[in-house]
């Protein structure tokens, strides 16, 4: 009977819990889903910027590592057994030696600048990963809030249609049109069903994009995002190449790597320079009451000019890898300043489209549409003349809504490219603020 109450209450325990996850997930679905949201939360969570900040921290710690001093050597040595008669005091029993290599030369000072250098590379690289995220974040966060747009309008054209279809067959039960008018309609119809299927599997698509971004289950529920706002002032060319130059992780990349090849070819010149290490030795002799019968200090060097090919190809390779670096920097530039004219002339190719059909292009397939309409049903039109207005209006209205996410989607590229803030969303400047 125990075990039936225990059951009992366990099956309790598990509706209540499964209850609290429909209401959140119903809560998440009512409350809606905001720009400033999904950027702040992909952020803080997703696995690719934690892995590049836990980089850039570890390459941190290898600077201090890099420029510390090398570590005391300390040996010892004891008399195990002799095998020969010796005077008193011939020998030293027991010896104790501390070694120390000073680096006069500030070879470790080189490599702790190296060691920085490396660490400036992981930060930018640390950037570019945030950058990137908060760009396909926003991207898709634009395609999802598109998908929902092409979703409302092809419903809107359904029941127009619907419309239509009704006011054919009630004009082809009163003999004032043909068979093949209401069949055309019902045509229309069918065709707008098959479109919503393709939009609500992209729709699917990008909110699987934007759960795995935020780091939470794929399948996890998401509201319908909100509009965001645009801030229509672009930058001139000369802004955003100046803001692309200053701030560009790529080019701080090249340049970090310029500035190792620089160190690392004046450490391969230093290094014909040995640093000296200096010894304190003490010793206690076999007969001796002392704690130390003689105390000897040195100093011993390694002789490098002995192997000069050794250190000449060091430093061949040295100044070989510096002119790769340089090279390297160049090429980054070019490919640069390529990709943010692409970017320009994308936003504003993409701002004309979207003008062009907001001004002119959806009003007028308004206006035909309804005087089509109007025609249509005082006879004076036929019903193709209608049905092909009105696949025009909403196909022109898809198109425009289009233009309006490859706009927003052209400024969230834009501002990757540039590697700075550009405040292309207000909605979510905090967000962006909060990476860096």
């Amino acid at each position: 009977m125990k075990t039936f109450y225990r059951l009992l209450f366990y099956f309790f325990l598990i509706s209540i819990v499964r209850a609290e996850e429909s209401d959140e997930r119903s809560d998440v679905l009512r409350r809606g889903l905001s720009l400033r949201e999904v950027t702040s939360t992909a952020l803080a969570n997703n696995p690719g910027i934690q892995q590049a900040l836990s980089k850039w921290s570890a390459a941190k710690q290898r600077v201090r590592q890099e420029a510390a001093w090398d570590d005391l050597r300390l040996s010892g040595n004891s008399r195990a057994a002799r095998f020969v008669d010796v005077a008193p005091n011939s020998f030293a029993d027991q010896m104790v030696s501390i070694e120390e290599i000073v680096p006069l030369t500030g070879k470790n000072l080189l490599r702790g600048r190296i060691a920085a250098a490396k660490a400036i590379e992981a930060f930018e690289q640390a950037r570019r990963e945030q950058l990137d995220v908060l760009a396909r974040t926003r991207i898709s966060y634009f395609r999802l809030l598109n998908g929902y747009a092409q979703l409302a309008l092809n419903r809107k054209n359904a029941v127009s249609v619907h419309q239509i279809a009704e006011v054919s067959r009630s004009r082809y039960e009163v003999g004032k049109a043909n068979v093949a008018d209401a069949l055309a309609a019902e045509v229309e119809t069918s065709k707008l069903s098959e479109s919503e299927q393709d939009i609500l599997r992209n729709i699917s698509a990008e909110q699987s994009q934007l759960n795995v971004l935020m780091n939470r289950d794929a399948f996890a529920a998401l509201g319908e995002p909100e509009e965001a706002q645009i801030n229509r002032r672009i930058p001139n060319l000369a802004e955003a190449r100046e803001l692309m130059i200053a701030n560009r992780p790529e080019l701080r990349i090249a340049e970090a790597r310029a500035a190792t090849g620089k160190t690392q070819l004046e450490l391969a010149r230093r290094n014909w320079i040995p640093d000296p290490a200096v010894t304190l030795q003490a010793q206690r002799y076999n007969d001796s009451r002392q704690a130390a019968s003689e105390l000897d200090a040195g100093v011993s060097f390694t002789l490098p000019w002995i192997n000069p090919g050794k250190y000449s190809a060091a430093i061949h390779e040295a100044r070989d890898n510096l002119s790769v670096a340089e090279k390297s920097f160049e090429r980054t530039s070019a490919e640069s300043l390529g990709l943010l004219r692409d970017a320009l002339e994308k936003v504003h190719t993409a701002k004309h489209h979207l003008d062009l059909c907001n001004e002119k292009l959806v009003p007028q397939a308004q206006q035909a549409f309804e005087a089509n309409q109007f025609a249509y049903e005082s006879g004076k039109a036929g019903f193709l003349e209608w049905i092909t207005s009105q696949r025009n209006l909403r196909d022109i209205e898809a198109t425009a809504r289009q233009h309006l996410s490859e706009y927003q989607t052209a400024l969230a590229e834009l501002e990757s490219v540039v590697g700075a803030d550009l405040n292309p969303f207000p909605s979510g400047r905090v967000a962006a603020e909060e990476a860096k």
